[in-house]
Formats: C-alpha cells, structure tokens, sequence
C-alpha cells in the first residue's frame, strides 16, 4: 500500500474540521475526493504532503507513506520528499509560477532546487524533456516564454510538468481543471491518466465534478463537512451509494441519451 490513513483528524486551532477520515491507494491507482466546497477536500491532501496552513495541524489518526509514518516527519523529511516523492498541481498553476520570470529559468531553479548535484544544462534537458512528454509543443519555445504568453491549458501542462519531472510517487491534483473551458479541461484530464500510465505514479484528485471523478477514478471518496459520508471503488460508490448526499449528487449529473450514473 502506497497511501494509508486512517481516522484522519485535522484541527485548526481548537476546531476540528476534519473528522475520521480514512482512505488508501495503492501504486497507479486514481482516487477522486468530490465534495462541496469547505467540506474538507483540499485540507486532507494539504495533510498528507506536510503543507497545512497557518494553525492547521493533525490533531489525531495516522498517514503512512510508503510505509513511513510522514507526521513524524522534520522540516528536512518534508522538504527531501517533495517534489521528488510526492508532488502537485494546483488549481491554476499559473498562479504559482512567477509572471515576471521565463518558464525556463523557473524550471531550472525547481530541479536544481530539489537536485543540486545536476548542471544547468541537465537540468534544461530534463525540463524540456518532460514538457515534451506533456505534449507541449516545441519545448524550447515554451522554455522561452512568460506565463502570460500561455493559454490556461498550456501553463496546467506546464504546472503538470514541473510536477511530474522527478517522477514522484504519488501525484496530488486540486481541482486542477476548474479555471479552464470545457474542451481544455477533457485534455488535462486524459494528460493526467496518461501521466498515470506511463509513469506508474498514484493521483489523488480533488474535484467538485462527480462526471470527471467517475471517467477517471479507481476509487471515489465523498465528503461533506468535514467527513467521508461514502468511499469505495468507482463502481460502488455509483452503483451503490451510502449516503443520501451522493445519491443526490448522483441525481444531479446530466443525463445523455437517457442514461444516468445513478442506480447502474
């Protein structure tokens, strides 16, 4: 098992926000956790990379990464694992890449930062290398230019690049795909499972869309305030839901050509 919790509890200050929450994955598996916003998505995957904001702090349960307990971690643990066990992508990686700075240099300083051992040069090539293996079309151009000069779909590639260039383990994704346009979001969400399958890394994706969780996902996890009202495997969770809640979310799903996901 790469993913273990168990019985998450998440506090900011006194107040708990996140309540016995549990869940594992195992090497290439993708789970999607769906959920209205402030029901405790991100808070969980923030958690399990060490990245809490502010006063937020695991106040009870376990996470165990590939077979280390990670809340013992020190500063130094965090820092050796990110990036090169564990990574993300964020909602608008736009938003995390400096608009006054070239791609390029950016991505040079990220991979020297985590692996100073490497030139300048191997670095370039491993950057160029991997937004290749996004599909980004001539790498080089993309090195050269600003944030600004990108399209939304171009800098998520970016952003999954820049993720995925030390092939982690297990790749977080929150809510990736909502600042684009439709026809975009499809091609980040078939850039992720192809990332998937050429690299064996594990996904966990944060999403409101329970279409885009029950396309892509292996498992689904269901949250509302603070706790996991549903979680299986995809066909359980759509075939068979727990809660009332999924069951409406479920309800809620367009229909095409008469067919629903709820009550397969």
């Amino acid at each position: 098992m790469l993913l273990e919790i168990k019985d998450l509890e998440i506090s900011y200050g006194q107040k708990v926000t996140v309540s016995g929450a549990s869940l594992e994955l195992d090497r290439g598996e993708i789970l999607s956790v769906v959920g209205e916003s402030g029901s405790g998505k991100t808070t969980i995957i923030r958690a399990a990379m060490g990245c809490l904001p502010g006063a937020g702090h695991v106040s009870g349960g376990s996470i165990v990464f590939d077979g280390k307990d990670v809340l013992k971690n020190t500063r130094d643990d965090w820092r050796r694992m990110s990036g090169k066990e564990m990574s993300m992508i964020f909602q608008d990686s736009g938003n995390m890449i400096n608009p006054i700075r070239r791609i390029g240099g950016q991505f040079v300083d990220y991979i020297l930062t985590h692996a100073p051992e490497k030139s300048k040069d191997e670095a370039y090539k491993m950057a160029t290398a991997m937004l290749n293996n996004v599909r980004l079309p001539n790498p080089d151009n993309i090195m050269n230019s600003y944030p600004f000069e990108l399209s939304g779909g171009m800098r998520q590639r970016v952003g999954i690049a820049m993720a995925m260039v030390f092939r982690p383990k297990i790749l977080f994704a929150d809510e990736p795909t909502s600042a684009l346009d439709v026809t975009t979001q499809a091609q980040i969400i078939r850039q992720i499972i192809d990332v998937r399958n050429e690299f064996g890394v594990a996904v966990i994706i944060v999403t409101h869309n329970l279409g885009v969780a029950s396309y892509m996902s292996d498992k689904i996890m269901v949250m509302k305030g603070g706790r996991v009202v549903d979680y299986g495997k995809r066909e359980d969770v759509l075939s068979h839901p727990k809660s009332d809640y999924t069951r409406g979310l479920l309800k809620a799903v367009p229909v095409i050509g008469g067919e629903t996901y709820y009550g397969k």
